[in-house]
């Protein structure tokens, strides 16, 4: 056990819990203005529960995982019911299909599927990156991605389809898909892009995407979110203006001041120097977790590795776009410290074997 927790990467430890402090802070001071703290000890459960699983997986060897294909089809087959079962039995919050309600609960199984795709993604390249140039290899990964990447657009949830593509297009460069079938790939996507502002998109979702463009579009309705986000930023200057004393978080007019715009609620009331804290912390984690993947013995655990840090990394860059008003909001929380226990949960799993694959390198 002593040569396990030894071997353990405990940088990553500390910054997780850095993070994880910094965003309890920030909710427990936006709750103040709110309808009680519930929230705050509900995000202090998540954590203790995604600390313990995180240890449990730690301690599980990665390579029964990577072994049993059955297992990866079985959880993925599941999550897709799943996904689909919420246009029956999901409860819609703020426009979206994405949870199971449970009491004061909520289960969304989106976040969980975004680790089962790493996993399963990590599984088919291992096998396979010597064929890259195999066009049907990446036919084949992008036919398992559209499937919930589908149910999810419908939910309709555009923010993680975005992360799931930034995986998918990640895993496959780092397997070493031919830059040819790249750029083709990124001209489908244009024309797909193209075709779904026509045909697919939302009118909301439009509207978001022209609101980003001309910041004067409808300011005091679709614009209204970014417009706040951006008045709590600069009004926090350097340093901010204090534990809870934050004017656009305290008096409401900051939207989701506990999960898509928290970064906004922390520079309000810590200063702009917190989101460069913020950002540091993220660039040493995203550091450490690709210098496991580097020293990983297979090609599984590489991939699976690289995997999760594309996932942490798109993640930030599309939380914070949306809060400093350089992309549109898409609702996307910020790991570990936004508030909410679906994607805590999932991603402390994935730590779990991250540590494990160190454990074993």
């Amino acid at each position: 056990m002593l040569s396990y927790l030894r071997k353990i990467d405990w940088p990553i430890i500390l910054i997780v819990l850095i993070l994880l402090g910094i965003g309890m802070a920030s909710i427990y001071s936006s709750s103040s203005s709110e309808s009680g703290f519930l929230n705050f000890y509900k995000q202090a459960a998540f954590i203790g529960v995604g600390l313990v699983l995180m240890l449990i997986f730690a301690l599980i060897d990665y390579r029964n995982l990577k072994d049993n294909s059955y297992l990866i089809l079985i959880f993925y087959l599941v999550f897709l019911i799943l996904l689909a079962g919420l246009f029956i039995f999901g409860d819609r919050i703020r426009g979206v299909k994405s949870w199971y309600k449970i009491g004061h609960l909520a289960f969304a199984p989106t976040e969980f599927v975004k680790i089962i795709l790493i996993i399963l993604l990590a599984k088919y390249f291992s096998k396979r990156h010597i064929e890259m140039y195999r066009i049907i290899h990446i036919i084949m990964s992008g036919i398992y991605v559209f499937l919930p990447a589908l149910l999810i657009y419908l939910q309709p949830d555009l923010g993680s389809v975005l992360v799931i593509l930034f995986l998918w297009l990640g895993v496959l460069i780092v397997s070493g898909i031919k830059l040819r079938h790249f750029f083709i790939l990124i001209l489908i996507g244009i024309v797909i892009f193209a075709l779904s502002w026509n045909f697919f998109l939302k009118d909301y979702q439009k509207e978001r995407i022209i609101s980003f463009i001309t910041p004067e579009y409808q300011p005091l309705e679709i614009g209204w979110s970014q417009r706040q986000a951006k008045i709590a930023i600069a009004s926090g200057g350097l340093l901010g203006k204090g534990f809870s004393r934050g004017s656009q978080t305290q008096n409401g007019f900051l939207s989701e001041p506990q999960t898509d715009f928290i970064i906004s609620a922390i520079a309000e009331e810590f200063g702009f120097i917190a989101i460069i804290i913020v950002c540091g912390l993220f660039l040493l984690l995203f550091w450490r977790i690709i210098r496991i993947a580097f020293e990983a013995n297979d090609n599984f655990a590489r991939l699976f590795t690289a995997g999760f840090g594309i996932i942490i990394i798109a993640q930030v860059f599309i939380n914070l776009g949306s809060n400093l008003g350089f992309l549109p909001v898409i609702g996307i929380p910020l790991p570990f410290v936004s508030y909410g226990g679906s994607f805590l949960i999932a991603i402390f799993i994935a730590l779990g074997i991250i540590q494990n694959i160190k454990i074993n390198s």
